[in-house]
């Protein structure tokens, strides 16, 4: 998402209604977490009083996913939510969990870095597309959509399917060689 892109605007009617201004219709905090899954950001405004509640509506969502089962936050995790909010450290809980996701990030695109530059063979080996996509879906649903993972399509210079077969053997090997040194 570019930085200069405003936030999608939501207002909330006096009904607790929410209402989607670009594209005029009435949403639900379903449809909120989808627009921020696939990377925008949004602003929840109550009309009549102009209040930002966009953190409510976002805790609000958080709620419900953990409610369903879908667990993303452990319980030591939220634990500690709850205490950070009865102790004088509570104010720095926020910039530690900014960071800490901002790292994650990180090392994410990183690792999405290397997976394509380690061996330009990973970019044909069977399912690592599928493991590609599990991945970066992990990480928006970790993050919030603000995700921003490194392309994934295999580079230019990466092998054409008529290559000796002995060659990739040979790089498969050399892959596979790199991949146990860096697992000790």
């Amino acid at each position: 998402m570019a930085e200069t892109e405003k936030p999608l605007l939501i207002k909330r009617y006096a009904s607790r209604r929410l209402y989607n201004t670009e594209t005029s219709d009435y949403v639900t905090l379903e449809d909120i977490a989808g627009f921020i899954r696939e990377g925008r950001d949004v602003q929840i405004i109550d009309l009549k009083s102009g209040d930002d509640l966009t953190r409510q509506y976002l805790l609000q969502i958080v709620a419900e996913h953990e409610s369903k089962g879908e667990s993303v936050l452990p319980i030591n995790v939220l634990t500690d939510l709850v205490r950070s909010y009865t102790n004088q450290t509570g104010s720095s809980v926020p910039q530690f969990l900014a960071a800490s996701f901002e790292m994650f990030r990180d090392s994410q695109s990183k690792w999405m870095e290397n997976v394509n530059t380690i061996n330009p063979m990973m970019a044909h080996m069977p399912g690592l597309e599928a493991m590609q996509a599990q991945q970066e879906a992990f990480l928006k649903a970790m993050t919030g959509g603000m995700a921003s993972p490194a392309s994934t399509t295999p580079r230019s210079d990466a092998p054409e399917d008529g290559e000796d077969l002995d060659a990739i053997r040979k790089q498969l090997a050399e892959l596979q060689e790199k991949l146990s040194k860096l697992g000790k």
